[in-house]
């Protein structure tokens, strides 16, 4: 010990006589190391604690975009699986009976393979990378972790009570300057780079707070603890001003009608069907309709900011945004089977802009950031067998998910209660997907592939479940006959 005392004081020593601020940070790197290796479970759970506070250090530095501590650990967590697989299986068996996980390789496969005709390969392959160390830590290892039902409610209790945090912590900050609308833009810095990825987090959150809440009966001091927590999430989202994550939550309460009272498929199809075909019989007045809306989305009026996202006339968001998906559809148009790379959008799209689709808040320069969608950024940069791919994850998750909730016995209220929770929660963040693109920050793919780890943790365990219903029973027919 003090050998390790004398070599971890040399450390910092030399690095301020050398004026090297890392130095002293390699000692806390050997702990975490040591904790990876010998306590990998922990190294997971505190990963999910530590993503609503995680920090980018591109604010702090001019050197490449990381968010930490979250990512370092997932890289190195990964790397870590990885190895030890080499020696033992770490991964569960029942990996290879999901839905999901098939249609995750298939899509990094196609990620890895657009990566090789990418316009530049470097940037592709590290696209794929930041990719891998989120599925294989999150959704591959943490589906073994999930198998077991009171680690699904330490990751609720730790991934909820952080996000509670940053969302009071964005509340105080936002309340110094009176809830203004510009303000609200940034006052959940450094915790979230803006009120959009904020606002789709905060949605997301919202009906797992619920569904815990309801999921089984709580202790007094944990009633009072998970109502607070409703109410500071509920008050986190309105002052958000994010009409995309509103408007998600709204229709994920739809999304929780049609499961719950079990509508039936073909009803949704056919009202669907109908709806689209009115909408195309009046396009024109409905055209015209949306050629008067001129409110803006910086009021701070609830109904007006609602209509606000209908205004593609004047709004310079809405329109800016519109601008994006028509670089995205044309750079389709311009390379339609394997895109330009993947991560490639935000560096070429720029020669796409059409001049009348320029708005205030364009840029020539393209760098701006990405396609403002979880399936048209895929169209762009992997060509339509890529959005294929992630319309095929989304299906094979709410699949999964909606299966897996009608499956689990009706005497088994926690956990019902519970998915339904996350295929709502899984429901916003998708819905939204078709306005924003987070799955490349951690703050939304480690709760996303984490409540997909769920899912096939619990399919595995009902599986097993049925397994032995089925062996009582045979056993109990075999030995009624030998009597």
């Amino acid at each position: 010990m003090l050998t390790l005392g004398l070599a971890f004081v040399g450390l910092l020593a030399y690095g301020f006589w050398f004026d090297n601020e890392y130095i002293p940070l390699i000692p806390y790197a050997l702990i975490v190391l040591f904790v990876a290796l010998f306590y990998t479970e922990y190294t997971f759970f505190f990963i999910i604690a530590a993503t609503p506070l995680s920090i980018n250090i591109e604010e702090y530095t001019d050197s490449f975009g990381l968010f930490v501590p979250t990512e370092p650990l997932l890289f190195g967590t990964m790397l870590l699986l990885l190895i030890q697989n080499i020696k033992y299986n770490v991964f569960p068996n029942y990996l290879r009976n999901s839905v999901i996980v098939w249609t995750v390789i298939f899509y990094l496969g196609w990620v890895f393979f657009t990566s090789i005709t990418s316009e530049n390969m470097a940037v592709s392959l590290k696209f794929l990378l930041a990719r891998l160390w989120f599925i294989i830590p999150i959704l591959f290892y943490g589906s073994s972790i999930f198998y077991e039902p009171k680690k699904i409610r330490w990751f609720l209790w730790l991934f909820i009570s952080a996000m509670v945090i940053a969302i009071t912590y964005t509340i105080l900050v936002h309340a110094s300057y009176r809830f203004g609308e510009k303000e609200s833009h940034w006052v959940m810095w450094p915790f979230f780079k803006d009120h959009t990825i904020y606002g789709a987090l905060v949605a997301l959150v919202v009906p797992l707070i619920f569904s815990f809440y309801f999921s089984r009966k709580h202790t007094p001091l944990l009633q009072f603890i998970l109502i607070g927590f409703m109410f500071i999430s509920l008050l986190g989202l309105y002052f958000s001003y994010t009409r995309a994550a509103w408007l998600s939550v709204f229709l994920g309460i739809i999304v929780w009608l049609l499961i719950r009272f079990k509508v039936k498929f073909s009803w949704i199809a056919g009202i669907t069907l109908i709806v689209g075909i009115y909408i195309w019989a009046s396009w024109d007045s409905i055209q015209q309709d949306l050629a008067r809306n001129k409110y803006e989305h910086t009021t701070e009026e609830f109904g007006e900011r609602l209509q606000s996202a209908t205004n593609v006339t004047t709004d310079a968001s809405n329109l800016e945004r519109i601008n994006r998906w028509n670089c995205a559809i044309d750079m389709f148009r311009e390379r339609p089977w394997v895109g330009f790379g993947p991560g490639m959008y935000s560096f070429e799209y720029a020669r796409f802009q059409r001049p009348e689709n320029l708005t205030i808040i364009s840029t020539n320069f393209g760098n701006m950031g990405n396609a403002h969608s979880e399936y048209l950024g895929p169209l762009a940069e992997m060509g339509w067998i890529g959005m294929l791919s992630m319309l095929a994850i989304v299906i094979a998750i709410f699949y999964e998910g909606i299966t897996l909730y009608n499956d689990w016995p009706a005497e088994d209220r926690e956990i019902k209660t519970l998915l339904m929770g996350f295929i709502v929660s899984l429901s916003t963040y998708f819905i939204h997907g078709f306005l924003n693109n987070f799955l490349d920050t951690d703050k939304a793919a480690v709760p996303i592939w984490a409540m997909c780890a769920i899912f096939i943790a619990l399919r595995a365990r009902l599986n097993h479940m049925q397994r032995q219903v089925r062996v009582s029973a045979t056993d109990d027919k075999i030995s009624s006959q030998a009597n």
